[in-house]
């Protein structure tokens, strides 16, 4: 089959290859899925990189999420069958023709749900709404995060306004308020501008902001430690800059503030499956009512794969890049 190979780590533009692969068969309870669409995820690239927390073995198949119908069934399988559209994240080598992964990560979906947003529904939308109930914040609180154009950025806001929770959403350039507002995200504020921070404050009024989420790091944690109201929570998702997070002990201090890490993956993999297939299901449910809309860019073929993983690091993207084999 064709499929999207590295066979060392490096800038996945300079390392990503059309080749052949062997088949995968499904074990005792997976599935063989034939792809129809692939999503290219940051996560993804790191992985490719070498640089993310699974490093896989040499040579390696791209991808981690992708929709799909299911050709073959392993030992064991039940509640599945053979034609059936399903989307899977957290899995191995998404990035080709066929693919393996396990029966109870696999997903039914919806005839009303498109391959372009079943494609990127489970990993982005899963990893913003366990995030949104990490933060353990309710309805009429408020929430800031930078980086709010990327892909958990959008789909954190659009949740949260479903639960009733406001958001303060920072870009980094002056255009991402505008591309922000043709989603319906509002309480955008462009950190180009020299005073975001008093119009950060002018939104929230005598409101005090409960939690921060950080995916730049360095000086960027600090500005949002900055924001942050007494007692609450910074939580580090992720690191732009790869810089250490630069938090001014002061804040922490006199806030007395808390600083935690998040990892969807970790997360996921301690989460209950009845927790998880209730967290599934709400984002099914906000898809079907168009309060959760994704948003695709492009689409490319496999050969494509390294100008696909190029075009996702441009800035002003108006959604996730997918690969068609």
């Amino acid at each position: 089959m064709r499929s999207a190979i590295y066979t060392e780590f490096g800038e996945p533009a300079d390392v990503l290859k059309l080749g052949d692969s062997p088949v995968p068969q499904p074990g005792p309870g997976e599935v063989r899925i034939k792809t129809l669409l692939g999503s290219i995820h940051h996560h993804d690239l790191w992985t490719i990189r070498g640089q993310y927390g699974y490093k896989p073995e040499l040579p390696a198949i791209g991808g981690s999420e992708a929709v799909g119908v299911i050709d073959a069934l392993g030992e064991g399988v039940d509640g599945l069958s053979v034609g059936q559209r399903v989307a899977v994240a957290s899995a191995h080598g998404t990035w080709a023709e066929y693919f393996t992964a396990p029966a109870r990560m696999t997903i039914p979906m919806p005839d009303q749900i498109k391959d372009e947003t079943a494609a990127q529904l489970i990993a982005m939308p899963l990893s913003a709404l366990m995030l949104l109930e990490f933060l353990q914040v309710e309805a009429g609180q408020w929430v800031v995060q930078n980086t709010a154009n990327g892909a958990v950025g959008k789909t954190l806001a659009m949740l949260a306004a479903a639960r009733g929770v406001h958001t303060i959403n920072l870009v980094r350039r002056d255009a991402g308020v505008d591309e922000l507002a043709e989603l319906g995200i509002t309480n955008a504020v462009s950190t180009a501008q020299a005073d975001w921070q008093d119009q950060v404050r002018a939104l929230v009024g005598d409101n005090s902001i409960s939690a921060a989420v950080d995916s730049i790091g360095g000086k960027a944690s600090g500005d949002l430690m900055t924001l942050l109201g007494e007692g609450g929570t910074l939580v580090s998702f992720g690191s732009m800059t790869g810089e250490p997070m630069s938090i001014g002990s002061g804040d922490v201090i006199f806030k007395q503030a808390t600083v935690k890490g998040f990892w969807g993956s970790k997360v996921s993999q301690e989460m209950s499956s009845e927790n998880k297939q209730r967290l599934v299901g709400e984002l099914l449910k906000r898809t079907l009512s168009g309060e959760l809309k994704l948003s695709v860019d492009s689409v490319y073929e496999l050969a494509e794969a390294a100008e696909a993983a190029r075009a996702t690091l441009e800035p002003g993207r108006k959604g996730k890049v997918l690969l068609k084999p």
